[in-house]
């Protein structure tokens, strides 16, 4: 990564419709522009799951406008890191990319109070992965 150009994190799931989402929509809030966000998933949702739009909510972001998105190995190439959280072996590797695995309960089919501890989490991880990026956040 260039001392101009600045760091480029995908999120990956499965559905891309909640744990994903959540982490995207954090970063963003949290570094606005100082960091290139996408998020994605390998069986991409119809929609986000409403449960984590209304978790989201309760802290002040809205991701109401978001919609699921297939993976595509351009974005995986695009980025200098990529978090995956819940989706297996499907998210292809490539050398000199750095690779976390979020092990994260999957908020589908789960009501507001057990996505809010998710969200919360998400949040705690997201902050500690702007920390070691060395970006400042909002």
């Amino acid at each position: 990564m260039s001392e101009k150009s600045k760091p480029s994190v995908l999120f990956v799931c499965v559905h891309n419709a909640g744990r994903s989402q959540m982490a995207a929509a954090w970063l963003t809030h949290l570094a606005g522009d100082r960091v290139e966000v996408r998020s994605a998933g390998s069986a991409p949702a119809d929609s986000v799951n409403p449960a984590a739009v209304e978790a989201m909510r309760e802290a002040g972001i809205d991701m109401s406008a978001e919609t699921p998105k297939i993976l595509t190995i351009d974005a995986v190439r695009a980025s200098d890191v990529c978090v995956t959280m819940g989706c297996g072996d499907t998210c292809p590797v490539f050398p000199g990319k750095r690779y976390l695995d979020w092990k994260l309960d999957d908020p589908a089919g789960q009501g507001v109070d057990a996505v809010r501890q998710i969200r919360d989490e998400i949040e705690r991880r997201v902050r500690g992965l702007l920390a070691e990026l060395g970006v400042r956040t909002a």
